[in-house]
């Protein structure tokens, strides 16, 4: 049963975004997936979103749910019918709502872990985190600037802001492992800014049996703030 476009709004939308090795994605990432590269680099990241009024799109907003989420991404492309796609890889996700974790993808594709999160904002200061009941934990302090990071793959904000907006596509692991959940992003108001990383932590990309010591470094962080959006389910991928 295919699940309804969804509609809410976007309250929060903190994107945290890695340099890594080409080589290095290439051999995580399964088939048919390969690294998009900006600049000679891969290009790895978490996203950190609270979704308000989230409900099937044909509802009032007073029936939708709200949560906090987190979802490791991997921007790659694929082959699909001669065409070249692009979009991101979410290997995991992670989420507040015990609604979303038990229902198993009935609600927004994909396998949920349930997971704590602590989140403190104020003044254009943002201290997010979580931790999984699996261990695995993400925590970034940083606030709010106007300044573009001149280490950064990106030549300025507009281009990372057209590289993130056009991976509007994602595919994650399903319960069947012989396919991949597909969800498409589509928001009204597309809007970002940057925002300066004081400390960033994290179990996944720091897990050096994966990432091995110089093949990935943090490279920005994006915002995003009260932006209406729709969820559309896509038809499976088969693996290949």
């Amino acid at each position: 049963m295919k699940i309804p476009t969804i509609k809410g709004i976007i309250d929060r939308r903190i994107l945290i975004n890695y340099q890594v090795d080409e080589k290095v994605l290439a051999d995580y990432l399964p088939k048919p997936f390969k690294p998009k590269i900006i600049n000679g680099k891969g290009i790895a990241g978490i996203c950190l979103i609270r979704l308000k009024n989230i409900r099937p799109k044909e509802l009032p907003k007073h029936v939708g749910i709200s949560s906090e989420n987190g979802a490791h991404r991997i921007a790659v492309e694929w082959i699909e019918k001669e065409e070249i796609k692009e979009g991101v890889f979410i290997p995991r996700r992670d989420t507040s709502s015990k609604l979303n974790s038990l229902a198993g993808g009935r609600i927004f594709t994909g396998i949920h872990h349930l997971a704590d999160f602590s989140v403190i904002e104020k003044d254009g200061k943002y201290n997010v985190g979580f931790k999984s009941q699996d261990g695995t934990s993400l925590s970034i302090e940083a606030n709010e600037t106007k300044v573009w990071n001149k280490k950064s793959v990106f030549e300025n904000l507009n281009s990372a802001s057209d590289f993130f907006e056009n991976g509007a596509i994602g595919y994650s692991p399903y319960k069947n492992n012989n396919v991949y959940d597909g969800l498409e992003l589509k928001t009204i108001n597309w809007q970002v800014s940057p925002l300066n990383v004081i400390k960033v932590n994290s179990s996944f990309f720091e897990n050096e049996n994966v990432f091995p010591k110089g093949s990935i470094q943090f490279d920005n962080a994006l915002l995003m703030k009260n932006i209406e959006h729709e969820w559309k389910e896509l038809n499976r991928m088969e693996k290949h």
